[in-house]
Parts: structure tokens; C-alpha cells; sequence
């Protein structure tokens, strides 16, 4: 460890801890956004019996929220970039809350896809915002560990759904289900707005804190033009990987209840507790994987060797979900499941920090979104190609086997496209600079 490294982490022993705070409002906001997101998943029976849905129709409906989360990760990165995260994601939670609601008014097929698709441009913004903060909020060393804590987020909201909206919807009917969940993620909006600020603008920030926020080099604030963001390698690093490995867990999210009600029989009321299991395991690894990159960091690993070294191990984790459909055993099957979304929310957790280790602050969020809009397009592609393979076989065979494969075939592609994981330069007017200047 260098004299400077010892500097910042006696520094980050004396700082305070109100960057803790942010984290877990963002990790709040992403628990309801999955809530809300998962909710079709969970009562799909209860949707299908009701509106008569075919696996197809599921599939086009599931396609639609994803064309929407596509199409809004562009506009919403962008936004939040010029906004700023404390309004950009109070519009984008106001929105996704308002669209979730309204689920619960519709008459058929249509318009659930119509809700579904506003639900899919509102809930776009949660990443773009919440990662815009993390690099306002954190310094590099700690960012994968913090962006690992508000991801978990997204398996709390799934373990949360399976036990309370099934007692709702059997209580009460799928329609108020909807409607509750909505009216109570108010609270967090109004938690946001009376919260958040920036570091240099918030009372509860220490001085000695905000320098450890701050300990990172200084970075140009002239805001990145959006259009060059696609000629630079760098970009494509964060959006290939994302459009590989970004549909595996929207398959997993979408189609895990229905895989274990047709596999072993499960039903609305059973398959609460191996769903519970199984997203447990994945924020014990979306946790685990943003520790153990920002560990090695703060050993002397370099940041590129930190974060690939991880993605690797996990991609290794995500492997045995390919045997999955020939195990007759329920608890083996939950097992491995949990440990391939495990890998997939580890792997995640330090895909997610490349655009604050790539990239000026002025651009995360339009780095994000254009990740994002590559992560939705590939799930767009995997809800065709689930439809399509349960319509024609039946089997979730095809479907593992993909899943088994895609994590490599992205960390190869990172690290041909960004082999260094090298920062982009930028002058002081915004421009990107060629690769390997300072």
C-alpha cells in the first residue's frame, strides 16, 4: 500500500458515514422497483386464467416492457445527466409508480401491454440515477462494494414479492395488488426529496468525509457530448456485456415462477419459500461480488485485474444452471439456481461501476442508459426466444444452456474491447481524447 493509500483509508476510518444513508435509499428505491417489476412473474397464473394469456401473449407483453425500458434508457440517462439525480429520479420513480398503478384498472391483453410499457420507460431510470449517485456519493475504492449494496435491492423486492403479493392477490385480488403496492412506495419519494442533496450541499456531510468522497483526481466538468459517447471503445465495453448478460436476469425475473410451477408443481402458494432461497443466495452475491473487486482494490490490485478476476469467478458460478432442467430434486434444483443468480448479481455488481471507473461524472448516466438500452434490447430478444422455445417443446433446456454460456462470452468481450479498463481522457472542453492519452 502506497503512502497515499494509507492517507485516504485512516481518512475513510475518521470520515463519517452519511454516503451510507444515500446508499440505502438507493437500495430502497431499487427493492420497490423490482417489487413492481416482478409482480407479472408472480401472479401469472392468476393473470393468465384471468385474461386467457397464451405463452406467446406473455412473451409479446414481456417484449413490450422491455422495447419501453430500451427506449427510455436513452432518453432517461441523458435526462438525469442534465437534471441531476435528485430530480431525475423523483420524475422516473413518479412515473414507473403512476404506470404500476394503473395495472390494477385494466381490462384486457392490450392494455395491460400498454401499462407495461409505460411501467418499462418509468423504471429505466432507476439504474441511470442510482449509479449517477454512487459516483457523486463514493470514491472509486468503494464504489463496487456501494453499487453491490443497492443492487442487492433488486433480490429484496423479489423476496418480497412472493410473500406479500400472493396474500394480497388471494385476499383481496391481483387488481388491488397492484394498487396497494403502488400507494405505499409514496413514502420513499417523499424520503428522497427531504433527503438527498449533493455531498457538497448536504449539512450532514463531514468535511472529512467529503474529502474522502472527493479523494479521487480531479475530473473535467464540461459535459461529455452525448453523440461521441458511441465512438469510444469504452462505451461498448459497459453495453455489449449488458446486452449478453442483462437478459438472463430478466428471463430469471419473468419466467423462475412459471419454470418451478410446470417442473415441480408449485403453485401461488407454494413457491414463496425456494423463490425466497434462491434471492437470498443473489444479494448475498451481489453483496459479496462488489466486495471482493473493492477489497482487492484497497490491497494494490489495479482495477481492471479487480474487477475481471471477480466477473470470472462468477461466471463460473452462473455455469451448472445448464443442468438444471434434469434435476428431479426441488432443493438441488433451488440451489443451483440460486447460485447461478447469485453469479449473475455479483458479476453485475462490478459490471455496473464501469461507467464511474471509465468514465468523467458528466457522462455516467448517459453511459448507463446507453447499457441499459443494450441490455434491454437482448431482453427483448430472450422473451421472443423463451415464448418461442416453451410454445414449441415445453423444455427450459435451451433456455439454461444459454444462460450457462453467456457470462463468458461477455467478459471476453470486455476485456477485448477495454483490455486495460483504461479511464477516458478528456479535455477540458468535453472531448474525448485518442485512447492512451493523459
Amino acid at each position: 500500500m502506497t503512502a497515499a493509500d494509507a492517507t485516504i483509508t485512516d481518512a475513510a476510518r475518521r470520515a463519517g458515514s452519511y454516503r451510507w444513508v444515500i446508499c440505502g435509499l438507493l437500495f430502497a428505491a431499487t427493492a420497490i422497483n423490482y417489487v413492481d417489476r416482478q409482480m407479472i412473474g408472480v401472479l401469472k397464473p392468476l393473470l393468465q386464467a384471468d385474461l386467457g394469456w397464451r405463452e406467446s401473449q406473455y412473451a409479446d407483453i414481456v417484449f413490450w416492457f422491455q422495447a419501453a425500458y430500451a427506449i427510455g434508457f436513452l432518453a432517461v440517462g441523458r435526462m438525469i445527466d442534465v437534471a441531476g439525480a435528485r430530480v431525475g429520479y423523483a420524475i422516473a420513480f413518479t412515473f414507473w409508480t403512476l404506470a404500476h398503478v394503473a395495472h390494477g384498472f385494466v381490462g384486457g391483453v392490450t392494455q395491460f401491454a400498454i401499462a407495461r410499457f409505460a411501467l418499462g420507460l418509468g423504471e429505466s431510470g432507476n439504474f441511470p440515477a442510482g449509479l449517477k449517485t454512487v459516483a457523486e456519493w463514493f470514491p472509486q475504492r468503494e464504489r463496487a462494494f456501494a453499487v453491490g449494496i443497492f443492487n442487492a435491492g433488486a433480490n429484496v423486492g423479489a423476496i418480497v414479492t412472493p410473500l406479500l403479493v400472493p396474500a394480497i392477490a388471494l385476499a383481496y385480488g391481483w387488481r388491488a395488488a397492484f394498487i396497494a403496492t403502488g400507494a405505499f412506495s409514496v413514502i420513499w419519494l417523499v424520503a428522497w426529496l427531504a433527503i438527498y442533496r449533493r455531498p457538497t450541499e448536504h449539512p450532514r456531510v463531514s468535511a472529512a468525509e467529503l474529502a474522502l468522497i472527493q479523494s479521487d483526481p480531479v475530473q473535467p466538468s464540461a459535459p461529455l457530448p452525448w453523440r461521441r459517447l458511441f465512438g469510444i471503445r469504452a462505451t461498448w465495453a459497459y453495453a455489449v456485456p449488458k446486452f449478453l448478460t442483462d437478459p438472463i436476469w430478466w428471463m430469471f425475473l419473468f419466467w423462475l415462477p412459471d419454470f418451478l410451477g410446470k417442473r415441480y408443481g408449485l403453485d401461488l402458494k407454494s413457491f414463496g419459500p425456494p423463490l425466497i432461497v434462491i434471492y437470498v443466495m443473489s444479494d448475498l452475491g451481489s453483496i459479496a461480488g462488489g466486495w471482493a473487486s473493492s477489497r482487492m482494490i484497497r490491497a494494490g490490485v489495479s482495477v481492471n485485474a479487480a474487477r475481471k478476476l471477480t466477473m470470472l469467478v462468477c461466471a463460473f458460478a452462473v455455469l451448472p444452471i445448464v443442468s438444471v432442467q434434469y434435476i428431479d430434486s426441488l432443493w438441488t434444483a433451488v440451489l443451483l439456481i440460486g447460485l447461478a443468480t447469485a453469479g449473475h448479481q455479483a458479476f453485475s455488481a462490478n459490471l455496473l461501476t464501469l461507467p464511474s471507473d471509465l468514465f468523467p461524472r458528466t457522462a455516467v448516466g448517459s453511459v448507463v442508459g446507453i447499457g441499459g438500452t443494450a441490455g434491454a434490447i437482448g431482453g427483448m430478444l430472450i422473451a421472443k426466444f423463451v415464448g418461442y422455445v416453451l410454445d414449441l417443446s415445453g423444455s427450459y433446456a435451451p433456455i439454461f444452456a444459454v444462460a450457462g454460456g453467456a457470462y463468458f462470452i461477455a467478459l471476453i468481450a470486455l476485456h477485448l474491447l477495454s483490455p486495460r479498463l483504461a479511464r477516458v481522457a478528456v479535455d477540458p472542453a468535453g472531448t474525448p481524447l485518442p485512447e492512451g492519452s493523459s
